[in-house]
């Protein structure tokens, strides 16, 4: 059965949702430098041509894209747990980039969503079901 939060529930819920969501944006920056610097050697093995640098120095690159490699799917596994945990929750995770969540509520016996993102103090917004971040209005139009 689906949970439903009322406005003073998700407001209770935030300061764990923002360390949750500070980690999995501040995760996703690592993941993407990680990515980076991995094309920066797959660029640099292309510049030298493969097989015709030396061995040390073919091997010393091999085990660092290894090690980026190890290093990205610990920032992965980090991040899928933040992510189970907001699904725990039952809230909605819409981006990462900006922390955009949906609370699930009711209002007047139908499905809203209750809207907040980082940076944001309270849950001060909503919006109908299919109309996402761009239909969002302010709580106190809510009919």
């Amino acid at each position: 059965m689906a949970r439903f939060y009322d406005l003073d529930e998700a407001n209770a819920a935030i300061p764990e949702v923002r360390t949750i969501l500070e980690s999995l944006r501040d995760q996703r920056a690592e993941l993407i430098r990680l990515r980076d610097a991995v094309l920066a050697h797959a660029t640099e093995d292309e510049s030298r041509g493969e097989g015709r640098g030396d061995a040390t120095t073919e091997a010393k690159t091999d085990a660092d894209v290894r090690v980026l490699r190890l290093r990205m799917q610990g920032v992965i596994d980090r991040m899928q747990a933040g992510v189970v945990r907001i699904d725990e929750m039952g809230i909605t995770l819409r981006e990462i980039e900006t922390g955009l969540i949906d609370f699930p509520a009711l209002a007047s016996g139908r499905q809203i969503c209750l809207c907040w993102r980082l940076g944001e103090d309270d849950v001060a917004w909503w919006h109908e079901l299919n109309d996402g971040f761009d239909g969002r209005r302010a709580l106190a139009d809510l009919t």
